[in-house]
C-alpha cells in the first residue's frame, strides 16, 4: 500500500492529444487549416451546429462583434479629457469591453472557418469605414485631421 488506507493512487494526467481524440469520437474534428462550410463550432460547444440558419446567425453575430469593437475603439469615451476618477472608470470600462469583444472575435476566427473570417474582416472594415474613415467625416469643421466621433 502507499501509506494511505483505502485510497487509490491519483489518476494519470490526460495525454496532450486526448482533446483531439475526444473531438474525433464525437464526430467532429478540430481544423488547423481554413475550410468552408456551415458545419463548424464557434466559441461554444455545438454552436452554431449544422443548421444553415444558425450558421448565418453566427456570421451576423461575429460581424456585429467586430463592428462594435471598432466603434468602441473610435468612440469619444476613449479620448482624453479633464482628469477625473469617474471619467477614468468609464474609459477603463469601455477599454475592457472593447478588448473582450476583440478577443472573442479572435477566438471565433480561430475556428478556421472561412465564412467566420470573412464576417470578422467585413465587420472591422465596415466599422472603420463608418466610425474612423474620412467617408463620414463632418466637413463643416476646420480641422482636417480629426475624425468625427459617432458616439
Amino acid at each position: 500500500m502507499n501509506g494511505m488506507s483505502g485510497s487509490s493512487p491519483a489518476a494519470p494526467a490526460p495525454s496532450p492529444s486526448s482533446f483531439f481524440q475526444h473531438r474525433h469520437r464525437h464526430g467532429g474534428m478540430m481544423h488547423m487549416t481554413f475550410f468552408w462550410g456551415k458545419n463548424t463550432e464557434v466559441l461554444f460547444d455545438g454552436w452554431p451546429g449544422t443548421s444553415l440558419k444558425m450558421y448565418w446567425a453566427c456570421l451576423a453575430a461575429i460581424f456585429a462583434l467586430s463592428a462594435v469593437s471598432e466603434w468602441l475603439s473610435r468612440c469619444g469615451f476613449m479620448k482624453s479629457g479633464p482628469a477625473s476618477f469617474g471619467g477614468g472608470l468609464v474609459q477603463t470600462l469601455v477599454y475592457t469591453v472593447r478588448a473582450g469583444l476583440s478577443y472573442l472575435v479572435m477566438l471565433a476566427v480561430m475556428s478556421f472557418n472561412g465564412g467566420v473570417f470573412l464576417a470578422a474582416m467585413a465587420g472591422f472594415g465596415l466599422g472603420f469605414m463608418i466610425f474612423g474613415s474620412r467617408a463620414f467625416r463632418n466637413t463643416s469643421s476646420n480641422s482636417h485631421t480629426e475624425v468625427q466621433s459617432h458616439c
